[in-house]
């Protein structure tokens, strides 16, 4: 089963001049890139995310502020990662409970392997527990 895990980006430049971060071609994702999208002014006191896929992948950038990403496999196994260096994502695979919270700042980019379906989510916990059984 895969786990989640950070991607590091290239940082190209130096503190007096700023940085660029590049992946051409997506050569970095682990998955064919279908859909793309970002989250952002997204209150500090809501939770988002709250739930899994059965099929997609996601990649999780902070490209502006902080994420704080908390996954849940099926065994139970929690993980909690801290997302501020825009050059680092976080692989999330199809079968992870995850949550986001967010600085007032954060603007969050998703890389998804698959377009957006309603069907591939599971909003409820008690259900992901239930599907993912280890």
């Amino acid at each position: 089963m895969k786990q989640p895990y950070l991607i590091e980006f290239p940082k190209l430049g130096a503190p007096e001049i700023g940085y660029i971060s590049v992946t051409e071609q997506l050569k970095q994702i682990p998955f064919e890139v279908q859909r793309t999208f970002w989250t952002y002014y997204t209150p500090e006191s809501i939770v988002r995310g709250r739930h899994a896929h059965y099929k997609t992948e996601q990649v999780l950038v902070a490209v502006s502020g902080r994420i704080i990403v908390t996954t849940e496999l099926p065994d139970g196994t929690v993980e909690v990662y801290r997302l501020e260096d825009p050059h680092v994502g976080l692989y999330v695979p199809p079968h992870a409970w995850h949550t986001m919270q967010y600085s007032h700042s954060a603007v969050q980019l998703v890389f998804a392997s698959l377009p957006y379906d309603e069907q591939d989510y599971i909003r409820q916990y008690e259900k992901f527990r239930e599907v993912w059984k280890p």
